[in-house]
């Protein structure tokens, strides 16, 4: 596992946190690849997992240095994203247990991907989000064209990936992007509480809701309606359901193991 990538566990719950203090946790080829391996290795244990970074970033984006060659010619920019931040993106989105990004300072190019990715997204009142790949002749990445227009609508994704300007996490918190507020000190008090609230809840449940969640973006109504149906019928099935059910039955909560 590369050190830039710590892991600490906490229960049933994993912070896997970006730690490149001298880049600000600038993404590199090899922090993506570890963060992907402890992703897939922290899933088979934990209920819930926490990606956080430090208290000036939670990630400045890509580490340009360390991914650009002096000679462009013939360097294909996008080779390292069908290599290493496509398949961290879609490791994200089949994930089977819950993730929440802890966001504080600056989260910046893909690191906003990374953070819109997860399920909820807390952020430091002095944290910013910014998409400056305009101004070096680029196009956001890590799928944030995707994740932009389905969390904050075309008009406001537009107006952050061509204007390139620093959202503060108070607007973007008005615009919808991030799920909870938090003084800075406090944002991975507020999403550990968080995540040890989901690891206490139905497992197999919360996967089939990632599922049925992230299909349904891409889907009409008829599409959501059918897939629904389908994971439920999953969802019914489970020890979890007979636990739920016999818990709302017998008016006490429900123990989940």
């Amino acid at each position: 596992m590369s050190d830039a990538i710590q892991i600490e566990r906490q229960g049933a719950v994993t912070t896997l946190r970006l730690h490149d203090p001298a880049s600000m946790n600038a993404m590199t080829p090899t922090m993506t690849r570890a963060l992907h391996a402890a992703l897939k290795a922290e899933e088979k244990t934990a209920r819930a997992i926490i990606i956080a970074g430090s208290e000036r970033a939670f990630s400045t984006g890509a580490n340009l240095k360390a991914a650009v060659p002096e000679k462009l010619d013939g360097f294909d920019v996008g080779r390292t994203l069908e290599q290493d931040y496509n398949p961290l993106m879609l490791t994200i989105r089949d994930l089977d247990v819950p993730l929440i990004s802890a966001c504080r300072g600056a989260v910046a190019g893909v690191g906003v991907s990374l953070a819109l990715a997860c399920d909820l997204i807390v952020a430091g009142r002095s944290a910013y989000f910014l998409e400056a790949f305009a101004r070096i002749g680029l196009i956001p990445d890590g799928g944030a064209t995707w994740l932009l227009n389905r969390a904050v609508g075309r008009v406001r994704a537009m107006e952050m990936m061509l204007l390139a300007e620093k959202i503060p996490a108070p607007q973007a918190h008005d615009w919808g992007l991030v799920t909870r507020l938090a003084e800075d000190d406090a944002v991975e008090e507020e999403a550990m509480a968080l995540a040890q609230r989901l690891a206490a809840g139905p497992k197999r449940s919360y996967a089939l809701i990632r599922q049925a969640a992230w299909r349904a973006a891409d889907s009409d109504f008829a599409g959501a309606l059918q897939m629904e149906r389908e994971l439920q019928k999953q969802a019914g099935e489970t020890p979890e359901f007979a636990e739920g059910l016999a818990a709302f039955q017998e008016k006490r909560a429900a123990r989940f193991a």
